[in-house]
């Protein structure tokens, strides 16, 4: 590939775009599905991108050389598409590819090299285009999440759905509608993993080398229209699976009646994203994943230090009296005192697992389990932001992303026009080193008068975050703020809008409607300053911080998957002050540990007596039934 330094070309907003015309956009992926194929000979691939103008746009764009399609390894990335044609599709724009169309991809993250991916061995890329990729990565870092389902394999969990980084050590065709692909990334999954037969298959790849490896070597089933692509894959090639689901399976083998065995599934469709994605050597994305495998590689050759697939399957074998992993003999003496306890519906009586995955939802159940496994297993990726209204989730913003947000809220200075008003007094400094940014307190006022700190309201304008915590430790509460072209203005909601001591509190950008800074007059001499009050006067939705988990339950007749979404019920711990409290965080681990003890087997764990609820959801084209925990609580003698 080579750089033509040539005139730039016009890039057009996304806001600006017209029905008929062909265009030179610039946009970050905000959702994208792997080429697929699409009908006869051509491959689609589906890409939604949006720049700082907040404007989607959807692009469908086919052709018949799969490595023509926009080389995009995840959400986040920065395209560059040139010869866009933008229609109308059921009453919103769209762009599809025309004569000439061709893209570039690159690296989102901020500080990464701008390099170019694309499969043209020409192209043009000029200083401007430069700006243009730095500029949407710095937009991106603050208005766009970073989540993401990338996970390795012993991290992987029954019942979920992830993106798989993996090399590929195998293949075979199956049926007319399954691949079989035989991939690794160098870890070991927690459950062993089901097996398909490939006596009578035709089969491509070092079954040698994949014997040798065959405790870290897991079996994928690839189905309809992702056939194709797995057909063409490359043994050896390095490859990320989108959208792969796992789901544990009892099986009968000739030593055990039954034992669990975990399957994976890449299904037809390409509802989120599924499908699969190629990576060149070179890609940044597999460097990691190379080192995992040498070191693993190495590992395995040394018979000390490794454990054999079949010892791993033991270690799942189940009884031979039921379905579960929990010996029923165990169940019979659950006179044993529960780690945890109802606080409401004791009335009901308990159901065992395998008779709740046989029943329809929505049904409410009482069960008595062990606690198998629990996601994520570091406990503070499990506090999340939930808005009451919409219910989405939000990931908490990380403090270096937070003062990004409010150093970009520092280039403006403080208008002297909005500063000493009936509502606050204000005072100005300038600080030092710092180019002279200025920076405004505002103290509202109880009438005319001053509250003492521990009970004063400041709106604080031009501050960095380690100005604002400062503040936030001597005064009751801190409100960021800007000068707006009238009055003082709330921030973006990505900033929080109220900060008392290491609480932050957050509104939903979605469901607010903000209001003016002065409606605060009405609650001034009504006490103190309550979140909720705040946030009413202020027109805004507040979030809540909740712990949101998976408890994996085994009760000895079944294994049960559910998702526990507290806010301090059930841990009897405020989601909102753990990630900013180092005994509190010690609580958490102290009651996972004893409810899931490392090291032991599962039949020495406590019981966990638990209210279950059920209920249904669609994703895509498919039905599935959820678990939720309430009404339960860690007991008295645990927290």
């Amino acid at each position: 590939m080579s750089l033509v330094p040539v005139a730039p070309y016009i890039y057009t907003p996304l806001n600006l775009l017209k029905e008929g015309t062909i265009v030179h956009v610039y946009g970050v992926v905000k959702f994208f599905k792997p080429p697929y194929l699409s009908k006869g000979t051509d491959y689609c691939s589906v890409v939604t991108i949006v720049d700082q103008t907040n404007v989607k746009l959807t692009c469908m764009l086919f052709s018949g050389n799969y490595e023509a399609l926009p080389i995009i390894y995840k959400v986040g990335d920065i395209v560059r598409f040139h010869r866009l044609k933008i229609q109308v599709y059921k009453n919103e724009l769209q762009g599809i590819n025309s004569s000439g169309f061709a893209s570039l991809t690159f690296e989102g993250t901020l500080g990464t090299p701008v390099t170019a991916r694309t499969s043209s061995k020409q192209f043009n890329f000029t200083a401007e285009d430069q700006k243009m990729v730095e500029a949407l990565r710095v937009w991106a870092s603050t208005h766009m999440s970073a989540s993401s389902a990338l996970v390795q394999l012993c991290d992987v969990q029954p019942m979920q759905y992830y993106d798989l980084t993996c090399q590929l050590l195998g293949k075979a065709e199956v049926d007319g509608t399954a691949f079989l692909l035989k991939v690794w990334d160098g870890t070991r999954t927690v459950f062993p993993s089901w097996r398909v037969s490939i006596q009578d298959l035709p089969f491509e790849g070092d079954l040698n080398h994949i014997l040798q490896l065959q405790s870290l070597v897991i079996d994928v089933l690839v189905y309809d229209n992702h056939v194709q692509v797995a057909k063409s894959l490359k043994v050896g090639s390095f490859l990320r699976i989108y959208s792969l689901h796992t789901k544990l399976q009892s099986v009968n083998s000739e030593t055990n009646s039954s034992s669990l065995r975990l399957e994976f599934h890449l299904h037809g469709g390409t509802s989120y994203g599924r499908g699969i994605m190629v990576f060149p050597e070179t890609s940044s994305c597999v460097d990691q994943l190379k080192k995992d495998l040498k070191c693993a590689e190495l590992a395995i050759n040394q018979p000390s230090n490794g454990i054999s697939q079949s010892e791993n399957e033991d270690s799942f074998s189940l009884s031979n009296s039921g379905s579960g992993s929990v010996s029923l003999y165990e169940v019979e003496r659950c006179q044993q005192v529960s780690a945890t306890i109802l606080t409401d519906h004791q009335y009901l009586k308990k159901t065992p697992v395998c008779a709740i995955l046989k029943q329809k939802a929505p049904q409410q159940y009482r069960i008595r389990a062990k606690l198998r496994s629990y996601m994520p297993r570091r406990l503070f990726q499990a506090v999340k932001l939930l808005c009451p209204q919409c219910h989405s989730l939000q990931e908490v913003p990380y403090e270096d992303n937070l003062d990004k947000i409010l150093q970009d809220a520092t280039t403006k200075a403080p208008n002297s026009k909005l500063q000493d008003t009936s509502l606050y007094d204000s005072k100005v400094w300038s600080t030092e080193g710092q180019g002279g940014r200025q920076v405004a307190v505002h103290f509202v006022k109880n009438g005319d008068i001053l509250p003492i700190s521990s009970e004063c309201l400041i709106l604080v304008e031009g501050g960095r975050l380690c100005e604002v915590s400062k503040l936030s430790s001597k005064f009751h509460s801190v409100i960021p703020v800007r000068s707006g072209p009238e009055d003082l203005e709330l921030l973006d909601l990505s900033a929080p809008f109220l900060i008392q001591g290491k609480v932050y509190h957050y509104g939903c950008k979605q469901c607010s409607r903000l209001k003016s800074i002065q409606n605060l007059n009405s609650i001034v001499n009504k006490g103190l300053w309550i979140p909720s009050t705040v946030a009413k006067v202020l027109g805004i939705v507040p979030l809540q911080y909740v712990f949101v988990m998976t408890f994996t339950l085994d009760d000895g007749t079944g294994v049960l998957d559910t998702y526990l979404k507290d806010s301090e019920n059930f841990f009897k711990i405020p989601a909102s002050e753990v990630l900013t409290d180092d005994d509190l965080q010690r609580s958490l681990e102290t009651i996972m540990n004893m409810m899931c003890p490392p090291g032991i087997k599962i039949d020495a764990y406590p019981w966990l007596e638990c209210l279950i609820k059920s209920y249904s959801v669609t994703v895509g084209a498919e039905q599935r039934i959820c678990y939720q925990i309430f009404d339960t609580t860690v007991g008295e003698d645990i927290v």
